[in-house]
């Protein structure tokens, strides 16, 4: 991409943050990633772009809105020229039983990058493994659990027993979960979310040092992206054991069932855009919080080109005459 669109894609992910924020706590999943959907894809569409959905909620037939092929941007009401080709993936609410519930880390997710920048993933399951800098060229998939703590513990200078690994608290994850503790190490396990978890990961001080089980398929797309700005891995494999999953993965272009993933197979793209928003307050960032003269919320947006990585704190003025800037 050689224009900046970094600041195009916050207002996506700040609009669709906001809309599902109000539906916060009231348990209603499904309503909160409707309102969500809707709002990224109006945003979306005022953005200067030719863009294409490469991952979003689904087939066509499954979802009106942000479907895997769509076509989205100011180009389909301008017409295609000059506007640079630009393919997204987008979770325009990850954690919906968190903003349901009201709990901590639902945020509003995006990753575009140049044409052909993004793995067109299906969505199965993957193994993940994610780590920080320092531990990346030091861990395998497919090492056991112990192997991998060591060597994570060794390259951040401390004990086993110092670290926190995130794990989805999920029943697959029940060996996994007896494997890390065995080490000594410590586990939070998460209701959802791995996206997030996967960037903290990734950031000094975030208190949270490799994210360990299986997840979305599309989810370890966009977590790549991020970790190509953050200078993270992420290590992941599909898992592939129904004929129905090769079927998927072929008609995708994957033919290789057995291979493990790096952010630069998954999201290759020369281009990278990451953009978040806080949905609920998390570990990264704060949630959406509304106030009499308008709406703050809490943002990050990365880019791999030029290399940034920026925490936007934005307050979104109400449409009046005296308005009161809260710190």
């Amino acid at each position: 991409m050689d224009s900046d669109l970094s600041l195009e894609f916050l207002r996506v992910v700040e609009e669709a943050a906001i809309a599902c924020a109000h539906t916060m706590g009231k348990g209603d999943r499904h309503h909160s990633d409707h309102v969500a959907v809707e709002a990224m894809r109006r945003v979306m569409d005022t953005v200067p772009i030719d863009g294409t959905i490469v991952i979003g909620e689904g087939e066509r037939d499954e979802a009106p809105m942000l479907y895997i092929g769509e076509k989205v941007g100011m180009a389909q009401s301008k017409g295609n020229g000059g506007f640079e080709q630009v393919d997204i993936a987008v979770d325009p609410l990850e954690g919906t039983n968190l903003c349901a519930t009201g709990a901590a880390n639902a945020i509003a997710v995006l990753a575009a990058s140049n044409r052909g920048g993004l793995l067109h993933a299906p969505d199965l399951y993957m193994e993940k493994l994610v780590v920080g800098p320092s531990s990346k060229d030091h861990v395998n998939l497919d090492a056991p659990v112990q192997e991998n703590l060591t060597a994570i513990a060794k390259c951040l200078d401390r004990q086993v027993e110092d670290l926190v690994v995130i794990v989805l608290e999920r029943e697959r994850h029940q060996k996994l979960i007896a494997d890390i503790r065995a080490t000594g190490a410590r586990i939070r396990l998460i209701g959802d979310g791995d996206l997030s978890a996967g960037i903290a990961a990734a950031v000094v001080g975030s208190g949270v040092h490799a994210v360990m089980g299986t997840g979305g398929a599309p989810e370890g797309v966009i977590t790549a992206a991020a970790m190509r700005c953050l200078n993270g891995e992420i290590f992941a494999r599909l898992v592939v054991t129904k004929p129905e999953h090769e079927e998927r993965c072929r008609t995708m272009g994957i033919t290789d069932f057995k291979k493990v993933y790096r952010s630069r197979d998954l999201a290759c793209g020369d281009s990278i855009i990451f953009a978040a928003t806080g949905v609920t307050d998390g570990t990264l960032m704060r949630g959406v919080r509304f106030f009499g003269d308008g709406i703050r919320t809490s943002s990050v947006i990365m880019q791999n080109n030029p290399h940034r990585i920026r925490f936007i704190d934005s307050i979104h003025v109400a449409p009046s005459g005296d308005v009161k800037i809260h710190f």
